[in-house]
């Protein structure tokens, strides 16, 4: 029986109608172009997802989603739930990415970026550690359980959780300050939701980078079943040259196949011994398949060995080799405007988001008060929210909106202290003469604006915003 035909079940098989046992997947390892790319993105990826979070900037962790406070560190910037519009247009960026890469060349993210992939090349290097190579491992596989079999896969599985909730601890560090949750690890001293998301990601972890993979990929990833939407005959995927290739024959190195009616494809299975999700690249394009690569560099290893030419399986065009230019496809252009669109809409909003803003709600509960001169006094609150990483000491102002932005009494001289990526609240009472009062003629509502500046002699407008007095 061959090596393909070799299939585990993972399940007692038991026969039930239409549906077929479980198998497990052993993949071959591979050395080649896409194996070096699959292996950069790995480790591309989780240096920035285990080591950012321990990065310290000006005294803070630099990177740091503070749930509790509601704020974003981001280096030198801080985000407040406002600010959530230019992460919905990150997301929206990074969706038309995506599809744009897609209908240029097919499921690449799934093969090289993705996590479930990233953490399974993770969760299957462990494996080849404890396990061995892949004949070694459908022998282990078929094995009793004995002391060595214990022995292999229980050092595997411990190494498997070790990984995992290192990766739980890691997430939640995005959240809570890494280096004080670090600190209060060992005492198991860590708050309940901390643990509970450090053993609930690490166990979503284990189960689908150790347990499930490709099942993830194949029937509970959406993105599988909807690629074909994206994909035009241009597209450029990972494909089988069958007129090449067919008809198949083993063959000894340095045979023309050609002279023997043979095709350059031997049959020797390796395509399929190395795909993660163990397909047969040579039936055609299937959803299952992750354009991961793999095939690619094995098949380009046999045809060297052969003497023969490489890309027998390669990315090309669904339409052949021949394909239409960027511009004469619709779809990859209206991609790339709709990203050059986001981006420049992400940008501009980032660049002139303001570092101070101000918010000014009157006091409803008592419309207008009239003072002992005679004159009107309304109060406000007001909420000062400093998106900027240095304290700040402000001067409130008001004025009657017109033309000639006549200035209003405040109570009393009103500077305000904020601190770093903080709000501050404060009642503002703003007081009318009885001349200017008598000036507003039957008005009842007058238009006014409230700005604030720097305390120590600051000109510069730094924030404003609109209200309404009331004059009786």
């Amino acid at each position: 029986m061959s090596q393909v035909q070799r299939i585990i079940p993972i399940a007692p098989a038991v026969d039930f109608p239409g549906i077929a046992p479980a198998i497990r997947i052993q993949s071959r390892s591979i050395t080649g172009v896409f194996t070096r790319w699959r292996w950069s993105f790995v480790l591309l990826t989780q240096l920035l997802f285990y080591w950012l979070p321990w990065l310290n900037w000006n005294g803070r962790q630099a990177v740091w989603f503070d749930l509790d406070g509601g704020r974003f560190y981001f280096f030198n910037t801080v985000l407040f739930p406002q600010d959530l519009i230019l992460l919905t247009g990150v997301l929206v960026f990074s969706a038309l990415l995506l599809f744009a890469a897609t209908a240029l060349f097919g499921r690449v993210w799934c093969g090289f970026a993705c996590p479930q992939t990233v953490y399974t090349e993770m969760f299957t290097w462990i494996e080849q550690r404890f396990e061995g190579d892949r004949l070694t491992r459908l022998r282990l596989d078929e094995a009793p359980w004995r002391t060595q079999k214990l022995l292999r896969r229980g050092g595997k599985h411990f190494a498997w959780s070790a990984l995992a909730l290192l990766t739980g601890f890691m997430f939640v560090g995005w959240f809570t300050p890494v280096r004080a949750l670090a600190q209060a690890l060992p005492t198991l001293n860590v708050g309940p939701w901390e643990g509970f998301w450090i053993v609930c990601y690490g166990v979503a972890t284990y189960v689908h980078a150790g347990l499930l993979r490709e099942k993830v990929c194949q029937h509970a990833c959406p993105y599988g079943r909807f690629q074909g939407s994206m994909l035009d005959p241009a597209s450029r995927v990972i494909a089988y040259d069958e007129g090449r290739g067919e008809p198949r024959a083993a063959r000894a190195r340095g045979v023309d196949p050609r002279g023997r009616g043979q095709g350059d494809c031997v049959d020797c299975t390796l395509c399929i011994q190395v795909c993660p999700v163990g397909i047969d690249i040579r039936q055609g394009l299937q959803a299952a398949c992750i354009s991961c690569g793999l095939c690619i560099d094995a098949c380009n290893q046999v045809m060297d060995k052969l003497g023969s030419p490489r890309g027998l399986i390669r990315f090309r065009s669904m339409a052949g080799d021949s394909h239409p230019t960027f511009w004469k496809r619709p779809r990859v252009a209206w991609y790339g405007l709709g990203l050059m669109i986001v981006a420049s809409a992400v940008l501009w909003g980032w660049a002139t988001r303001p570092e101070l803003r101000l918010s000014v709600l009157r006091d409803r509960s008592v419309m207008a008060r009239l003072s002992e001169d005679g004159g009107v006094e309304n109060v406000y609150r007001l909420q000062l929210m400093n998106a900027s990483l240095q304290p700040r000491r402000l001067k409130v102002s008001a004025f009657i909106d017109g033309a000639t932005a006549l200035p209003m009494v405040i109570d009393r001289d009103h500077a305000v202290e904020v601190a770093p990526a903080s709000t501050a609240m404060t009642v503002l009472t703003l007081r009318m003469s009885p001349w200017m009062a008598q000036h507003q003629g039957p008005a009842r509502m007058v238009p006014i604006r409230v700005e604030v500046r720097e305390a120590a002699g600051g000109r510069t407008l730094l924030a404003s915003s609109p209200s309404t007095f009331a004059l009786r």
